[in-house]
């Protein structure tokens, strides 16, 4: 069960996301509460991978709670669905600013959308779960989604996409915004383009009439033609790049003419082709112009966000080859890793190889007062946050909601390595009865 914050007082919408949930059986939980302490706590001690905030109640500090969460991004990474009634689209941005948001639905907008939100939500589980397991749990990723022509599915698929490569440390903030608008262009595109039929000099008018070009789509939705039309994008994620692929069921158009086309002015659209082409890498479109796809390549061993009670700590660098600790020496210092990759040694034979990832190095002989068990070098240049053990206590005396979600970190980490034996000793149990076989055979 998926516990998801509902932050409003309004009754009637809370009482309709609380039966839009239950169709759902115990996939999503609503939790409903107005008290911005109140939220707060929830958001530090149950880390929800889903908020939703109705930013037109009066009664909420939607502001204020979106602040408490710029302030340490790192923890409260989890996604935003944001309500309003009409606020003005730069004021809600701004208060939006640094969140992931995954959908923005107007009061009016709910009756019709919310569900839909919820089945996309539903069909995504792998790429909304918690930072820190999602690299170990999951080494490639491939989805494949079909659209209807509606403004909600389109700013919904690529903000979960946005924000998964994102929180998984494959790309960085720059790297995000590029993406999002690429994708956002490239599936309206075939939407309107393609599914809709809308022609340049139709959107031109419409815009030029201070419309709304989702107006328009809902327009031409009204043809039960149009209507019936898919958008088909596909995603594979893997440690190096991640491949995406929009096709729409139009005609197609001339698209090398139109990347070809030079324009002197600026104008009301017309420059999402040439954004999507400087912001990603290899775009290329089919023959008949109804399919584009592009890849991202991702940063390799580099941590997004810091946690912010380490941000007041001392950050090293170290150099190729440079010891961080060695085997046998006292335990005086946790480290976060921020960028690298550290090579661990025991009895002189590498052990492991650490990166980002794997967030904390050294943890267990810091914890339990031991002595180092390893030894830890840098493998070309890293940079580590060093946490002394006095400070360690202090700063989880003063957050203790910090002890609970490290202590999940390490629950996960044993996890995985409980995990990894299982399969080994599987193995060896499969070999060991392949060599009694061959001996029973002699």
């Amino acid at each position: 069960m998926r516990k998801v914050p509902i932050i409003s007082s309004d009754t009637k919408l809370n009482e309709f996301i609380k039966s839009q949930c239950a169709v759902f059986g115990s996939e999503f939980s609503p939790v409903f509460m107005t008290s911005k302490d109140e939220v707060l706590a929830f958001l530090k001690y149950d880390l929800p991978e889903i908020k939703i905030v109705n930013f037109s109640d009066p009664k909420i500090d939607a502001k204020g709670i979106m602040e408490e969460i710029r302030q340490d991004p790192w923890l409260y990474y989890g996604g935003l669905v944001a309500i309003h009634d009409n606020i003005d689209e730069k004021e809600l941005l701004s208060a939006m600013a640094g969140q992931n948001v995954i959908a923005t639905l107007k009061r009016r907008e709910v009756d019709r959308g919310f569900i839909r939100l919820l089945k996309i939500l539903r069909q995504n589980k792998q790429i909304l779960f918690q930072r820190g397991i999602q690299q170990h749990l999951i080494k490639n990723i491939a989805g494949s989604f079909v659209i209807d022509n509606d403004p909600l599915d389109i700013t919904t698929y690529a903000n979960l996409v946005t924000n998964y490569l994102f929180n998984a440390n494959l790309i960085n903030s720059d790297v995000k915004e590029k993406l999002h608008v690429a994708l956002l262009e490239l599936l309206i595109n075939a939407i309107e383009h393609g599914n809709c039929k809308i022609s340049y000099d139709e959107k031109t008018s419409w815009l030029e009439g201070n419309g709304d070009i989702m107006d328009l789509i809902r327009e031409k939705n009204k043809s039960p033609e149009v209507r019936s039309r898919k958008v088909y994008f596909t995603y594979t994620i893997t440690a190096e790049w991640s491949r995406f692929m929009v096709r729409d069921e139009g005609e197609g158009f001339d698209w090398r003419a139109r990347l070809a086309a030079k324009r002197e002015q600026p104008e009301l659209h017309g420059m999402g082709m040439k954004m999507a082409e400087l912001y990603v890498q290899r775009l290329s479109y089919n023959d008949k112009g109804n399919e584009v796809s592009f890849e991202v390549e991702h940063q390799k061993n580099e941590s997004n966000t810091i946690p912010a009670i380490f941000s007041v700590s001392q950050e090293l660098a170290f150099q190729d080859g440079q010891y961080v600790c060695s085997e046998g020496e006292e335990s005086d210092y946790l480290y976060y890793i921020v960028s690298g990759t550290l090579y661990v040694y025991s009895k002189g034979k590498l052990v492991s190889a650490l990166t980002p990832d794997d967030m904390f190095l050294g943890e267990m002989s810091f914890l339990l007062s031991n002595r180092r068990s390893a030894t830890v070098l840098s493998k070309g240049k890293s940079t580590l946050i060093r946490i002394s053990k006095q400070d360690f206590v202090n700063l989880i005396r003063d957050n203790p909601h910090y002890g609970i979600f490290l202590a999940r970190l390490l629950a996960q980490r044993l996890a995985r390595l409980n995990l990894r034996m299982s399969r080994l000793n599987t193995e060896y149990l499969r070999v060991k009865k392949e060599l009694d076989e061959v001996k029973a055979g002699l």
